[in-house]
């Protein structure tokens, strides 16, 4: 009789957890797959996103490539299982680099469309925060923007700082294409993070 009860009790805290996901509107998302050496760090608008990101990569022992400006032939070059390509358009960035929003928009397709021919795990990034959305911009700016729409849908994992998600931007994105979002506080916690994305 008391197993019934505590069965029953079991239960009721179980459909009731239940109805709480459903009224908050919580996302059951799905598990980030385990990415893999070695890696291609690139960008999409040439901000300083992935150099922040190769120092946990190095840190932690990942093998890894960096190249701002990669395409696809970069990728070909190598048998690289994973790509990580970080968001945030820096319009210094891309003055410096002598490229526009729309050549950052082609090779980043063209990068993208090779990793998902060649099976490559292809993980998008925004880890400057809101901070990067907004700036620099003038008015009717919206490269930033550009940059995470040519990326993040695309992705297969996303790696997104708390801060840079004030408005749901990504979380939206991730709940729309099924995406596994790892969101994180602050940058010094990218090492765990990097960690449990490869297992380490």
């Amino acid at each position: 009789m008391k197993g019934l009860k505590k069965k029953r009790r079991i239960h009721v805290i179980a459909l009731a957890a239940a109805a709480l996901v459903v009224a908050s509107g919580a996302w059951a998302q799905p598990a980030a797959p385990k990415a893999q050496a070695p890696v291609l760090v690139t960008s999409c608008g040439q901000s300083p996103g992935p150099l922040k990101l190769t120092v946990f990569l190095k840190k932690i022992g990942i093998e890894y490539d960096y190249k701002a400006d990669a395409t696809d032939k970069d990728l070909a070059a190598k048998k690289y299982k994973t790509l990580i390509v970080v968001t945030g358009a820096s319009l210094k960035g891309m003055g410096a680099a002598g490229v526009s929003m729309k050549d950052e928009l082609t090779r980043t397709a063209a990068i993208i469309d090779a990793a998902k021919k060649g099976g490559v795990l292809l993980v998008g990034a925004h880890i400057e925060g809101m901070a990067r959305r907004s700036q620099g911009a003038e008015a009717g700016d919206n490269s930033d923007e550009q940059s995470i729409d040519a990326v993040c849908p695309r992705s297969q994992v996303l790696l997104i700082r708390k801060d840079g998600d004030e408005d749901g931007r990504f979380t939206a994105i991730a709940k729309k294409q099924n995406i596994p979002l790892i969101a994180f506080e602050k940058n010094l916690d990218i090492e765990g993070v990097l960690k449990t994305l490869f297992g380490r």
